[in-house]
């Protein structure tokens, strides 16, 4: 067998190449090194484990080629033989680097059919959260190899959230165990060897946006490219004092406080009907939510028959603790009065004892009154807080992308029917947009104006945070 000549790796990718947990994640930044981890610690599993069957697995197929096939063919310079029809790599013990790619659903049934013990999944996050569970479950098998899933990551994509929650905030649901994950943060001065080679790249994501430049250079998961919603945050660190986080922890919703309820129909797609308290300052509250999704299967409606929807609509008004007894203002997207093809869906709700008006539908001016409600004041309070039992508001808002050809409007192929139904009860409530206090032009000018009037005659602002601080020497 030809020699393999493999160079030294970096702090942050050994760490990558020693992890044994079930998953791991790897990433956090671009120019982290990750595409050469996986590489390596493919090839270094198919030279240990006669026979093993590891995957390497991108979005398309050209990212294949470019980040994978060509370039451990260069490596392996004749070590394994590459078939193009079969799109694998098998060395003479046996072991094969398969390569698959995953552009949607569709593309998932030629990989669960197969069983793998290593899959590498690079930039998991341009995935959803559906086609990763899927593929994970590949990697199984009765066998003395590892059962390992390595996921390279970069904040923004479809899967995003589900890799910021397993990876970074370690929160974990059902079955998954905390001791099965690992996630090694990698950002770009970590991999010294481009840093070296290639100092303009720095230099070129130290002049992006500011928010960019913290998602592509920093690693932030809080933020990322495309993101609709920005303004959106997360942080349970900050539940119970409610700044500077949109979640929160549910309470108790006070007597006196204004109850709505927003609807945006689905039969094929989800339907999506949320329940708003607000208090007397106006702040919005998400209490509670029905969400007509079908279970593991993101986007896709339960197809329930309209009549059925209204009637737990309305059970859930008549015994819910928080809605019970209450009156409550209904806001739906007017489609729902759409009678051509029979009974609306209105009038089927009517029927049920659920009613609704109609929601304005603009969608740019909707879209800002969401922006101007999820933003934060000086102080770190929002207009919209999300009780964290609302677990889809908080699944798939933050995954909308704007859309390519509108550069203000929300994308239409994501997941947005929590989206619409908040966006109609954000009409219904409008406010205007939260503005940073003004500062005086002179102040802090190198004149140093102020200083020659006297500070007795210094009258203090009425506004105590536009009050400025006068320093004399």
């Amino acid at each position: 067998m030809k020699e393999i000549v493999l160079p030294c790796p970096q702090p942050t990718q050994q760490q990558f190449l020693n992890a044994k947990t079930k998953y791991v994640g790897f990433g956090g930044a671009r120019g982290g090194g990750k595409s050469w981890s996986i590489r390596v610690k493919s090839i270094l599993l198919a030279l240990e484990y006669p026979t093993i069957k590891i995957c390497i697995i991108r979005k398309t197929y050209k990212e294949l080629k470019d980040n994978h096939i060509d370039e451990l063919k260069t490596i392996l310079n004749g070590a394994a033989h590459y078939n193009d029809t079969d799109k694998e790599l098998r060395f003479p013990n046996g072991s094969i680097i398969k390569f698959q790619y995953c552009a949607n659903d569709r593309d998932l049934a030629k990989i669960q059919g197969i069983e793998y013990d290593v899959i590498f999944i690079d930039e998991a996050t341009q995935m959803t959260e559906h086609q990763l569970n899927v593929i994970a479950a590949s990697c199984r098998g009765v066998n003395r190899f590892p059962k390992r899933v390595y996921m390279t990551c970069n904040p923004g994509g479809p899967g995003h959230q589900y890799i910021k929650r397993i990876f970074i905030d370690r929160r974990y649901e059902g079955k998954e165990k905390p001791e099965n994950y690992t996630f090694v943060q990698s950002l770009l001065k970590d991999n010294k060897a481009l840093d070296e080679s290639q100092p303009e790249y720095r230099e070129q994501l130290e002049v992006l946006a500011p928010k960019l430049r913290a998602a592509w250079l920093d690693g932030d998961w809080n933020i990322f490219e495309g993101q609709f919603f920005e303004e959106f945050i997360d942080d349970p660190n900050h539940y119970l004092d409610r700044t500077y986080t949109n979640v929160i922890e549910p309470f108790e919703v006070p007597a006196g406080w204004k109850i709505y309820r927003s609807f945006d129909w689905g039969y094929n797609k989800p339907f999506s009907c949320g329940w708003w308290a607000v208090d007397y300052d106006g702040v919005a509250y998400r209490i509670l939510e029905y969400y007509g999704c079908k279970k593991d299967s993101p986007n896709e409606g339960l197809r329930l028959p309209p009549f059925e929807v209204f009637r737990t609509i309305h059970k859930i008004e008549t015994e819910h603790r928080w809605l019970a007894g209450k009156k409550i203002i209904g806001v739906a997207d007017p489609a729902c009065w759409n009678a051509e093809s029979g009974e609306s869906i209105a009038e089927t709700a009517g029927k049920c004892g659920v009613y609704f008006d109609k929601g304005d539908h603009a969608r740019l001016s909707g879209w800002m009154q969401v922006h101007y409600r999820l933003s934060f004041d000086r102080n770190g309070y929002p207009m919209m807080y999300v009780f964290k039992n609302c677990r889809e508001f908080i699944r798939t808002l933050p995954l909308l992308q704007y859309d390519e050809h509108k550069p203000e409007d929300l994308d239409t192929d994501g997941e947005d029917h929590i989206a619409d139904e908040t966006r109609y009860f954000c009409m219904c409530r409008p406010i205007k947009p939260v503005l940073p206090a003004k500062r005086d032009p002179y102040y802090g000018h190198p004149a140093h104006l102020y200083l020659d009037i006297p500070k007795e005659d210094i009258i203090a602002s009425p506004y105590p945070e536009e009050r400025m601080e006068i320093k004399y020497d």
